[in-house]
């Protein structure tokens, strides 16, 4: 349960930087794998997820939930990333949410193109299926 404190103050936070909904979009949503695997279609042109995956023009995506941000070596990340890495940034699911709502809102100077997944069951459901890929 969520203290009506931590409510309000992320309500007010994500308010000011136009992010309201991805805030609460993981609250009561399950993801169910096998549709993420079809959203995931959005991101395999930059990413790679499973066994013997390998960057590409984006980071291996294998092991991405609970990874901290900016850890794979032999990456160049955007300095938006290195930044947020660097004050502790780890991909919790619901950061991973916030971030594909609108990249480059959630992370400024990231080299992330992509305009984001709108949808908050998209989103889950793409979450759910990175999180079936262990490093």
């Amino acid at each position: 349960m969520i203290s009506r404190h931590t409510l309000i103050s992320a309500l007010i936070g994500t308010f000011a930087t136009g992010l309201a909904a991805p805030v609460m979009a993981m609250e009561g949503l399950t993801g169910d794998a096998g549709a993420g695997e079809k959203v995931f279609r959005k991101c395999q042109a930059c990413h790679a997820v499973g066994p013997g995956a390998v960057s590409k023009t984006g980071p291996l995506l294998t092991g991405v939930v609970g990874r901290p941000a900016g850890s794979i070596a032999d990456y160049s990340y955007s300095s938006g990333m290195t930044k947020a890495a660097g004050e502790g940034l780890v991909w919790a699911p619901e950061k991973i949410s916030e971030f594909l709502t609108n990249p480059k809102a959630f992370l400024p100077g990231t080299k992330m193109a992509f305009a984001g997944i709108r949808k908050d069951q998209e989103r889950a459901d793409l979450i759910a299926y990175l999180s079936t890929f262990k490093q």
